[in-house]
């Protein structure tokens, strides 16, 4: 596979300065005034990404993501280290940027192409599709300064979609747009993934990572702990997410409550659609708690079917092994492989206790000629 992104040691580093003089007058009159710290933003960071990947990077707020990705994108020089491009980039950084917030949209959307050199005939091909896609036809000629978010991030996704580029980078700002609009985004990118172009994907939200992703890439200050399949990645994520809270919080439960197993009676997971399932949750506990239980369920193409109520679904931890049993009265869900996560949370912060990710798989067989994830039962007459 021909790698288009391919990151060698990269390094950023920032100058942070404490009291520092402000005008020219106190610098002059008190030359050595305040102190500077050095802040290492990443630390010899290494990846390549092949054409036609859609790589997915997560980590905690400040753990380097953005920093990356400005890095890549040429917006930042890294410190040390190499970044090779094959092909065209479109990027989404962050809301609004590269936008002149006194011109309209419509000229910013030939500042933006002229960026990428493109010539006017080349935008004029592609504007109505781009004001087609951001919905904002009414304000293409207002100033940008006047945009809310959302319409900052329907212009600016139609942009970088709509200029045909070989890799796409996009950083966190489809949190801001609408859930109708943010469907639409997710559509066109999957879209994408199908012509073979390649995606950096920046979210905090996992259940997109798992969408969309073929791998992922986790960042924990600074430093990369994991590149790999995405299921592998976000359960390295999990486990941190994990360890930072509970030793914020309860630093005496760290690695005290462990996910051993989860099982069936019948010792299979094959079910018929529409049948119950009985599962057996075996966790061991060091110390007597109370908490919540979670179950996640997931497609192999990691779309999220469904996620428990863990506030309703309380669990009294004894020392030692305890069971916990998970009934599900019907699965009324199509021909597949689903994949279940389990977990133990924190009554009150949600804080992630215990985790097992992708713990038990479940085959389902339908019988009938459906398509889709769930069987709806209906019912079709004429009237």
């Amino acid at each position: 596979m021909v790698a288009v992104i391919d990151v060698q040691d990269i390094s950023k580093s920032f100058k942070i300065h404490h009291e520092r003089n402000q005008s020219l007058k106190e610098r002059l009159l008190h030359p050595r005034t305040g102190s500077t710290e050095v802040f290492h933003a990443l630390n010899n960071i290494s990846f390549t990404v092949g054409q036609g990947e859609t790589v997915g990077i997560v980590g905690h707020n400040g753990s380097g993501k953005s920093t990356l990705l400005k890095c890549i994108c040429g917006v930042l020089k890294p410190t040390s280290g190499e970044i090779r491009l094959r092909g065209s980039l479109a990027a989404l950084l962050e809301l609004g940027a590269g936008f002149q917030t006194e011109l309209s949209g419509r000229d910013n959307v030939y500042l933006y192409g002229a960026m990428l050199g493109f010539s006017k005939n080349m935008v004029d091909a592609i504007f109505d599709e781009v004001v087609d896609f951001s919905e904002i036809e009414q304000f293409i000629d207002t100033q940008v300064k006047f945009y809310s978010s959302g319409m900052y991030v329907r212009l600016a996704f139609a942009v970088a979609v709509n200029v045909d580029p070989d890799i796409l980078v996009v950083d966190e700002v489809l949190a801001v747009g609408d859930e109708r609009f943010q469907a639409k985004c997710v559509d066109r990118i999957q879209r994408f993934r199908e012509e073979g172009r390649t995606i950096l994907f920046v979210t905090h939200n996992a259940d997109q990572v798992r969408a969309l992703c073929d791998r992922a890439v986790v960042l924990e200050s600074g430093d990369m702990i994991a590149d790999g399949a995405t299921q592998d990645s976000l359960r390295i994520f999990r486990e941190h997410l994990m360890q930072d809270a509970v030793a914020h919080d309860s630093a005496q439960l760290l690695g005290t409550i462990t996910i051993d197993s989860v099982t069936t009676p019948e010792g299979s997971f094959d079910i018929k659609s529409g049948s119950g399932l009985h599962l057996d949750a075996a966790v061991t506990s060091q110390t007597a708690y109370s908490g919540s239980f979670v179950i996640e369920l997931f497609t192999r193409g990691g779309l999220l079917v469904s996620r428990s109520d863990a506030q309703g679904s309380p669990v009294n931890l004894l020392p030692g092994r305890n069971v916990i049993g998970i009934d599900l009265a019907q699965v009324p869900l199509l021909d597949g492989i689903y994949d279940l996560n389990v977990g133990v949370l924190d009554h009150h912060a949600n804080t992630v206790i215990a985790w097992s990710e992708k713990a038990a798989s479940i085959q389902v067989t339908y019988d009938g000629r459906e398509g889709g994830i769930v069987e709806l039962g209906a019912s079709i007459r004429q009237q």
